[in-house]
C-alpha cells in the first residue's frame, strides 16, 4: 500500500473517531459545564481568530500544497520554501495584529452586551490566532510531503482530549473560568508546537532562508494564487464563523453559546456528503479530463439519491429526538436552541438533496465561478443575518443559514444545468422524500413514553423500520444494496 493510501484510511479512521468526539464535547461535555453565555465567548474567540488567521496567511497554505511541487527536493532543503511560506503570513499577521489593537474600541462597542467578559480575553484573541495561522501553514506543508495522518490526529483527536479534561477540570471545581479560557488557548497553542517538534523529528524543519527560493517561481505568481486563495477560503470561513460573531454583537454571547450548540447538533447531516466528498473529488475530476458528461450526470444523481436518503434519515431522527439531545445536557437554558436546530436541520437536508452540484463546479473548466458562488454565500449570510437577528434573535440566525443554503445550492444547481445540461431529480427522489414524510409522521404520532430515552429508542426504531422498509419496496432498493454491499467489501 503507498503512502497516499496509507496516509488516506488513516485520515479515514481518524476523522470519524474525531467527529464523534467532537459531538461529546461541544454538544454534550462542554455545555453541561459552561452557562451559555461562557460558551458564547469561547466560540466568538475561536471565530476571531479563525477570521484573523486566514487574514494573515493571505491564502498561502493553499499556495503551498499548490506549489510546492516545484520547490520540492529534499537534498537542498526544498530550495528554503518553509521559510518562505511562513514569511508573508507572519507579516501579514504584525500588519493585522495592528489594526486589531487598534480596533479595540469599535469591537467592545459592537458586543457592548458583553465587552465586560470579552475585554479581559481580548489580546488573547491574537495569540490564538497566532498559533492557529502556524498550525495552518505547518499542516499545509504536511499535506505536501504526504505526512498528513499525524496533524489530523493532533487537531481532530488529541486537541479534543485536551478540551475534554479542560472542561471536566473547570466543571468539577479545579480551574476558574478565566483559568479554563487560558487553558483553553493553550491547549490550541500546544498542538501547533507539538506539529513543530513532528516537523523537526522527521528532518524537514528548514528555517533557515535562501536566495534560491526567489529563482524557482515567480514570487507575484505565489502572491496572486494566494490572494486568488485568500477570496475563497475567507468567504469560506465567514460562512461557517459569521452567524455566532453577529449573534454575539446584534443579540448576546448567552445566544451565541446557545446558537453554537444548535449547530453543532445540526452537523451530523455533513457526515454523510463529507465522506462522499473524498470518493466524489478525484472521480469528478477524473470524468472531467474524459469529457464523459454521461457517466458524470449519472453519478450526479445516484450520489444525490444516496445523500437523500442519508440526509431525510438523519434528519428526522435528530429533530424527533431532540427532547432526548437537550436533556443529555444539564443546563435546560441550551434547549432554547430547539427551533434553530430544526431550521438548520432543514438547511442542511436541502444541501443534501441537491447533491454535489458544488463539486461538480469546482472540478469543472468553469471552476472560477466557485469563487463568485463562494463569495455570494458569503454576502448574503452577513446581509441575512443583519436583516435577521435584530427581531428574531438566534432563530434569526439560523433562518438566515437556511436561506443562505437554499439560495446558493439553487443557484449552483441552475448553472450546472444551465452549463452542461445535468440535473440530479428524477421520481425516485419524490419517493424518498414521500418515504421520509409518512416514516416521519408515523414516529412523530408515537405519544411520549414513561421516560424520554424509551420514546427515543421506540421512535428511532420505527422511524428507521418503517423508512427502510419503504425505501426497499421502490426501485432504490438496487443502488441501496449496490452501497451497502461495496461498503462491506471495502471494510
Amino acid at each position: 500500500m503507498g503512502i497516499v493510501q496509507r496516509q488516506g484510511l488513516r485520515n479515514t479512521v481518524i476523522s470519524y473517531f474525531g467527529l464523534g468526539l467532537g459531538f461529546v464535547n461541544t454538544t454534550l461535555l462542554l455545555p453541561s459545564f459552561l452557562e451559555p453565555r461562557q460558551m458564547g465567548l469561547t466560540t466568538v474567540l475561536a471565530s476571531i481568530a479563525t477570521i484573523y488567521a486566514q487574514l494573515s496567511a493571505f491564502g498561502f497554505a493553499s499556495m503551498g500544497i499548490r506549489f510546492f511541487p516545484y520547490f520540492r527536493d529534499a537534498q537542498n532543503r526544498h530550495h528554503g520554501f518553509l521559510p518562505l511560506l511562513l514569511g508573508l503570513p507572519l507579516l501579514g499577521f504584525a500588519v493585522i495584529t495592528v489594526l486589531y489593537l487598534l480596533g479595540r474600541p469599535l469591537v467592545l462597542q459592537l458586543y457592548t452586551h458583553d465587552a465586560d467578559l470579552l475585554g479581559p480575553y481580548y489580546l488573547w484573541g491574537a495569540v490564538l490566532a497566532l498559533f492557529t495561522l502556524l498550525y495552518s501553514l505547518q499542516d499545509a506543508y504536511l499535506k505536501s510531503l504526504y505526512h498528513t495522518a499525524f496533524s489530523s490526529f493532533l487537531q481532530e483527536v488529541l486537541l479534543r482530549i485536551l478540551i475534554a479534561v479542560v472542561a471536566f477540570l473547570f466543571g468539577k471545581g479545579y480551574l476558574t473560568f478565566h483559568e479554563f479560557v487560558l487553558a483553553y488557548i493553550g491547549v490550541n497553542s500546544l498542538i501547533t508546537l507539538v506539529l513543530t517538534a513532528y516537523l523537526a523529528a522527521i528532518g524537514e524543519l528548514h528555517l533557515r532562508p535562501t536566495r534560491a527560493v526567489l529563482r524557482v517561481r515567480p514570487v507575484r505568481e505565489l502572491v496572486n494564487f494566494g490572494a486568488f486563495a485568500l477570496l475563497s477560503n475567507i468567504s469560506g470561513t465567514i460562512i461557517m464563523s459569521v452567524d455566532s460573531l453577529m449573534l454575539g454583537s446584534k443579540s448576546s454571547f448567552a445566544d451565541a453559546g446557545i446558537y453554537a450548540i444548535a449547530m453543532n447538533i445540526s452537523t451530523a447531516l455533513v457526515i454523510p456528503a463529507r465522506a462522499l466528498g473524498k470518493i466524489a473529488f478525484p472521480l469528478l475530476a477524473d470524468y472531467w479530463k474524459q469529457q464523459d458528461l454521461t457517466r458524470m450526470a449519472n453519478f450526479y444523481r445516484r450520489t444525490t439519491r444516496l445523500l437523500a436518503v442519508a440526509g431525510c434519515w438523519l434528519a428526522l431522527g435528530i429533530g424527533l429526538n431532540l427532547d432526548f439531545i437537550y436533556s443529555l445536557i444539564k443546563r435546560p437554558e441550551y434547549a432554547a436552541g430547539t427551533t434553530a436546530v430544526l431550521l438548520l436541520l432543514a438547511g442542511r437536508l436541502f444541501d443534501s438533496i441537491t447533491g454535489v452540484n458544488g463539486l461538480i463546479v469546482v472540478t469543472s473548466p468553469r471552476y472560477r465561478y466557485d469563487l463568485i458562488f463562494n463569495i455570494s454565500l458569503a454576502v448574503a449570510t452577513v446581509v441575512l443575518n443583519l436583516l435577521l437577528i435584530p427581531p428574531l434573535g438566534l432563530q434569526g440566525a439560523a433562518l438566515a443559514a437556511l436561506l443562505a443554503l437554499v439560495s446558493i445550492n439553487v443557484a449552483r444547481t441552475w448553472f450546472v444545468w444551465q452549463s452542461y445540461r445535468m440535473q440530479p431529480f428524477d421520481y425516485q427522489i419524490v419517493m424518498i422524500l414521500g418515504a421520509a414524510a409518512l416514516a416521519g409522521l408515523a414516529a412523530w404520532s408515537l405519544p411520549l413514553i414513561h421516560s424520554i430515552f424509551v420514546t427515543m429508542l421506540l421512535r428511532s426504531g420505527l422511524l428507521t423500520a418503517l423508512y427502510a422498509g419503504l425505501l426497499l419496496a421502490t426501485p432504490l432498493r438496487h443502488d441501496l444494496l449496490a452501497f451497502i454491499r461495496k461498503t462491506s467489501t471495502s471494510k
